[in-house]
């Protein structure tokens, strides 16, 4: 019997076979759990062409998450596919090259990366809300947003803003039955992480400074715990975020 066995999931952000959301879509399928991914645009191919690589290759269908119109047909759009959702995983997050220059960046800026990277986890989860139900679990992925780091500026005040949300997603969908949780991984060489300036400063330090060691190339550990999350293994723990860092973050400076 496997953890998530007729369990029925939304996955975002597949892009690579080495992004942590793939390796959630491996996994959920290998503990039994049909799953449905999202994609947008011009990475809808993409999206399509890695799916292929799953064990059994899911429906794509199309979600901006930054659209109103396609948040506000979601549920009906998945409702071809599955009758239910027990678990969705945002694993979104973009912001214009000029929002990791903090001094100089200016609102126009700044604001897609809010939307995109923060909101967006609040519109996900009320798009997905009529076919969730008592039991079901909402789980995103961030970076520690406790500290300011190097090179991550305005993206790091965006996954502050991220963490906040899922607190008071946690407060309001909890009555209803819904956990909502958060996996902070330490940096995996992903698309996302590719199209941050500089991003290489982490990569070069977190294996020393991590208690476990960590390896940027290995996403499995960060996928095997929202896994866990979307499973019925923590049924009385919502609002929290998990690190999956190698303890990087129990560290001081």
């Amino acid at each position: 019997m496997g953890l998530l066995d007729g369990k029925k999931l939304v996955i975002t952000g597949v892009l690579m076979d080495t992004s942590i959301a793939f390796h959630v879509a491996r996994l959920a399928q290998q503990e039994g759990a049909e799953i449905v991914l999202t994609s947008f645009g011009r990475t809808m191919k993409i999206t399509q062409t890695i799916a292929k690589r799953l064990p059994s290759t899911p429906p794509v269908i199309e979600l901006d998450v930054t659209d109103r119109e396609h948040l506000d047909t979601l549920a009906d759009r998945l409702r071809e596919h599955i009758d239910s959702v027990d678990g969705v995983l945002h694993s979104i997050g973009n912001a214009p090259k000029e929002a990791f220059t903090f001094m100089d960046a200016t609102w126009e800026d700044v604001a897609p990366a809010l939307h995109t990277s923060a909101y967006s986890l609040k519109g996900l989860a009320s798009a997905v809300l009529p076919l969730m139900h008592e039991g079901s679990s909402v789980v995103g992925l961030t970076f520690d947003a406790q500290f300011a780091w190097p090179v991550y500026d305005w993206m790091g005040v965006a996954k502050a803003a991220f963490e906040s949300t899922n607190r008071y997603l946690a407060r309001d969908l909890g009555p209803q039955g819904i956990r909502c949780n958060l996996v902070s991984a330490g940096p995996i060489r992903t698309t996302a992480a590719k199209s941050i300036p500089g991003f290489e400063a982490f990569e070069t330090v977190w294996g020393e400074r991590a208690p476990l060691g960590w390896d940027i190339r290995d996403a499995e550990p960060a996928a095997r715990a929202c896994v866990a999350l979307l499973s019925d293994w923590f049924p009385a723990t919502t609002g929290e975020i998990v690190h999956v860092d190698g303890g990087v973050h129990a560290l001081g400076q």
